[in-house]
């Protein structure tokens, strides 16, 4: 991320009228363009990005999809290319490690992972194959008993109701993965995609994007169980607007600025946020929903806890 310049920013209001009480989310502005589904995450004390770079960004000189991880201060690449063809990743670090998910095709019917100790070499994992559906976005956190994976799924039927859905999966180790009951879902009854999954004190925390008319947006929900959900009152979580376009990467082309400028905005999709020096960092993407995207990024003054906790009024 060519280093970022740090400038006055606008405050993102979030809508009930009880907004005061709600975390609140300071929009930095846009890193770059056709650049979408990206996570920060620290590892050895430094933050990187991790990037699922698609075959139309500018600056992809594979001319494939794959993953990579990015130093976020320096804009330096930091890992070799892996994942070749692989779509919509995933990442979570345990015990030393960095673990990486991804599926072969949007749509696919199996998750492919992979593990690395240095960024460097990575070693392929088994595949989480779940026959005849069709699998999107992936997220992994820890639980109180092992490990949570949310999917995102729009087949078959029974399992999504209207798509998109997320499902569950649960590991004791990463590497395999049992499907939990058709209870555990979040929710067949209208869109729910692009989750990011967190644990604390007692509950599944669990952002996805919403539909409304015309516009895509974050919403937060809880659970103890996966199963029955509790929705934050402050809905949406963030909202499309003016902020976004603030440049946020000095290194951004005069065409790259100018399509910041003039994009159509109707979201602010694939929320993925980590915990790094004391502040929740925070990735999104903005842009017409439709494959005109840009990497935008955000930041909440406080710990990755209390910005989950923060959008239930009353607290845990």
């Amino acid at each position: 991320m060519r280093r970022l310049a740090i400038m006055p920013f606008a405050v993102l209001a979030v809508l009930p009228s009880f907004a005061q009480s709600a975390p609140v989310i300071t929009k930095l502005g846009t890193i770059a363009c056709d650049m979408v589904e990206t996570a920060p995450v620290a590892f050895r004390g430094t933050l990187y990005r991790f990037e699922y770079v698609r075959e139309n960004y500018a600056y992809n000189a594979l001319g494939r999809t794959y993953f990579r991880f990015v130093d976020a201060a320096s804009d330096r690449i930091a890992s070799t290319a892996f994942a070749l063809d692989c779509h919509l990743g995933s990442v979570f670090v345990h015990e030393d490690h960095v673990y990486a998910w991804g599926v072969p095709k949007w749509g696919a019917d199996r998750v492919y992972a992979w593990r690395s100790g240095d960024l460097a070499a990575w070693k392929p994992l088994p595949a989480f194959v779940l026959d005849g559906w069709s699998i999107f976005n992936t997220s992994v956190c820890k639980g109180p008993d092992g490990f949570v994976m949310a999917l995102e799924i729009d087949k078959p039927v029974a399992e999504a109701g209207a798509p998109f859905t997320i499902r569950f999966a649960t590991s004791n180790d990463l590497v395999t993965w049992k499907l939990t009951g058709p209870e555990c879902v979040y929710t067949k009854e209208r869109y729910s995609a692009c989750p990011t999954i967190r644990f604390y004190d007692g509950y599944y925390y669990m952002v996805y994007l919403g539909a409304y008319p015309g516009e895509w947006e974050p919403e937060l929900v809880r659970s103890r169980d996966l199963k029955s959900w509790e929705i934050s009152p402050f809905k949406p979580i963030m909202h499309h607007g003016d902020e976004d376009r603030r440049i946020a990467n000095p290194k951004l082309t005069a065409a790259e600025r100018r399509r910041v400028r003039t994009a159509k905005n109707a979201n602010n999709s694939d929320l993925d946020f980590t915990e790094y020096d004391g502040k929740t960092i925070i990735y999104y993407s903005w842009g017409n929903q439709h494959g005109i995207e840009h990497l935008a990024v955000a930041e909440y003054a406080g710990s990755e806890r209390e910005f989950l906790t923060g959008f239930f009024p009353g607290g845990r």
